[in-house]
């Protein structure tokens, strides 16, 4: 089915600057931009007075734990937390149960979502010791957004800890590889040393920055040795962006950003959140936030990327460090980042680069822009008249909990359109899930 609709009214956030005009979407695809557009009568019309009109954004690492792990978060319920967001297409992470480390398990999850998904998808297919040189054949199925490697602690034989395995995957395949940087032998001794009553707090001590800068290093002379190209996820230092400037290896290394690590920081956020501010990599000080967030406007970070993980509240109270590592984000990217531009650190046109177009060119992904013509018609109306405190009860993940629950946030999406549908609107669903699988660049 395609769809028509006229944006009308509103101030279209593109690449190069803000517009007041209208927004013709027609089958589905952008097809033009302008005043006064001409359309038949009978055609679909969206009234933006007062808002601003924002490419639909694209959350490249999402853990929507299905299968296996339904009572954290299902592919419908995560993909409503996207739509509710503002985000109309989303990667997700191989680490679920069993682990997506072969094409039945990718097919197996295209399966799940037909019908259910509200966003447009893609899923990662899981690097191991197994598959390390079969992965490279598998890596340009449809709808395969690429292979992810965790370098650091992962459930069960999601992890390459030593350099000649990984390096035997970075020789298979052409493809960009997303990388989870944290040196697996270090983690091993630090979390050995933990006694009986260590606080939350610790944990950016526990899993240093030592455990990142070593884990990254060794990746990035592997990347200089194979020259194939890697995607460092959430990274949480100003060391490692330092590294990657310094070693400068150009567009074989892109670098993700979360907004857990740009607006969360140490202690505080443990002394007022406890472990529903617990992730790996961990929020670090304010030195480390102000660093990322540096890079985030001067490099080198390409994208911003959820890392939505959420847990169950019964799972979350458990004691450190049993407590599972993870926040559920996708649904805040947006009126965190409009915060910053209330705040000035950040300008509507760094949104739309560090979330629509990063990871477009990070990934390959075709068909999706700036509100391109003749891209899909994936649109974000926001409400930039509205400051007010995050409300649990706006949440749709099923974790149902937030670090910013509270927080004073400004601009909210209302509406959300995926390629010419509305598909969510007033904090309400409209209609049945219509995602389709995203498709790659070859």
């Amino acid at each position: 089915m395609t769809h028509d609709l006229l944006i009308h009214g509103g101030r279209l956030i593109l690449r190069d600057g803000d517009r007041e005009a209208d927004l013709l979407i027609r089958e589905g695809k952008v097809a033009s931009i302008g005043e006064d557009l001409e359309v038949s009568p009978d055609c679909p019309r969206l009234d933006a007075s007062g808002h601003w009109v924002f490419p639909g954004l694209i959350d490249p690492q999402v853990h929507f734990r299905e299968p296996g792990l339904e009572h954290k978060e299902d592919l419908a319920s995560g993909s409503l937390a996207c739509v509710a967001g503002g985000v109309t297409a989303f990667c997700e992470m191989p680490n679920t149960t069993p682990p997506t480390t072969d094409p039945a398990a990718l097919q197996d999850k295209f399966e799940r979502a037909a019908g259910r998904a509200s966003a447009d998808h893609a899923f990662f297919l899981g690097g191991t010791a197994e598959n390390a040189e079969a992965i490279g054949e598998w890596e340009s199925l449809p709808g395969c957004a690429g292979i992810k490697v965790f370098m650091g602690s992962s459930t069960g034989n999601l992890l390459i800890e030593d350099d000649p395995t990984l390096e035997r995957l970075l020789r298979s395949g052409k493809r960009r590889v997303t990388v989870h940087s944290e040196d697996n032998p270090r983690l091993s001794e630090r979390y050995a040393g933990i006694t009986e009553g260590t606080s939350v707090i610790e944990h950016p001590t526990v899993r240093d920055v030592e455990c990142a800068l070593k884990a990254t290093r060794r990746l990035l002379n592997l990347v200089e040795a194979t020259g194939r190209p890697v995607h460092l996820l959430h990274v949480s230092t100003g060391d490692e962006m330092q590294m990657v400037l310094e070693r400068d290896l150009g567009d074989l290394v892109t670098v993700e950003a979360t907004p857990n690590h740009l607006f969360l920081a140490a202690p505080e956020c443990y002394e007022v959140h406890g472990t529903w501010a617990q992730m790996n990599p961990p929020v670090r000080d304010v030195h480390h936030q102000d660093a990322l967030r540096r890079a985030l406007v001067e490099g080198p970070v390409t994208c911003i990327g959820s890392d939505h993980a959420p847990h169950t509240p019964e799972e979350k109270a458990k004691p450190y460090p049993h407590s599972p590592s993870g926040i559920a984000g996708t649904q805040t990217i947006l009126p965190l980042l409009l915060t910053a531009v209330r705040d000035g650190w950040l300008s509507p046109q760094d949104i739309v680069r560090l979330s629509v177009d990063g990871p477009r060119r990070v990934y390959g992904i075709e068909n999706k822009g700036a509100l391109d013509v003749g891209c899909d018609g994936d649109v974000t109306l926001v409400d930039p008249s509205v400051t007010e405190d995050l409300p649990s009860d706006w949440l749709r993940s099923r974790a149902g909990r937030s670090p910013f629950e509270g927080t004073a946030l400004a601009g909210w999406p209302v509406t959300t359109v995926l390629r010419g549908q509305i598909v969510y609107h007033q904090h309400e669903l409209v209609g049945v899930p219509t995602g389709q699988p995203l498709t790659f660049t070859s």
